[in-house]
């Protein structure tokens, strides 16, 4: 596999970051650490820069919500139906003026109705931009969107990773990164959040990077059973 590193550089460069951030420095910060330099040989070119979400920010964290907990499949299917009731276009005033039951015909749980609206009502309540939320640090910006319903932390850093491609977000809960670690460094349990948190002091400041491999090494790896 092709092992050419792209030049894009992410937005949101975070302290500790050199000033032009690119791939290939995080790639050889990186490879101090012979397991992840093992991954990187493995999967090859990060393509992280070819899977950055459109939209803004009601489009990026609607989606994200009808997402939770259901299959990637049954969710690009809601997904679809849900941007289909607007053809004009998805927003904020026209979810809060659609009807519950519109909704739930599109296979929308009522749970996940009542966090869509709460995320459109706070986005017509004033809820920071993209573009004035890309201007915060990581953390401030978890601590802004979590307040929403059915937005937690491991969401906003989805958000982070593939919309603001922000260089060092770890999302320690994600069990596919947790699975991962612990197939790659052959640990016999599945690793704490705690646990992933220490390992990835080395990888910083470009846990991002980290995250993306450890995510591809699980299309290379069969992952051990819990």
């Amino acid at each position: 596999m092709s092992s050419v590193i792209p030049s894009g550089v992410p937005s949101g460069v975070p302290s500790g970051v050199p000033p032009t951030p690119t791939y290939a420095i995080a790639l050889e910060t990186l490879k101090a650490d012979p397991v992840l330099a093992n991954l990187i040989q493995q999967v090859g070119e990060c393509r992280l820069d070819r899977e950055q979400h459109k939209g803004d920010l009601f489009a990026v964290l609607s989606k994200s919500i009808l997402s939770q907990q259901i299959s990637t499949k049954a969710a690009a299917a809601i997904h679809k139906r849900f941007v289909a009731l607007y053809p004009e276009s998805l927003s904020p005033d026209r979810v809060l003026a659609t009807p519950d039951e519109t909704l739930r015909e599109a296979g929308i749980s009522r749970p996940k109705i009542v966090y869509l609206k709460d995320l459109a009502q706070r986005i017509q309540d004033g809820l920071p931009s993209l573009e004035d939320l890309d201007a915060l640090e990581d953390e401030a910006i978890i601590h802004t969107l979590i307040p929403i319903k059915g937005i937690g932390r491991w969401t906003v850093q989805m958000l982070l990773i593939f919309r603001l491609h922000r260089w060092n977000v770890l999302p320690v809960d994600d069990l596919g990164i947790r699975a991962a670690v612990r197939r790659a460094y052959s640990l016999t349990d599945l690793p704490t959040p705690k646990a992933v948190r220490e390992r990835g002091q080395s990888w910083q400041p470009y846990c991002t990077i980290a995250s993306w491999y450890l995510w591809r090494s699980l299309d290379f790896t069969q992952v051990l059973p819990e």
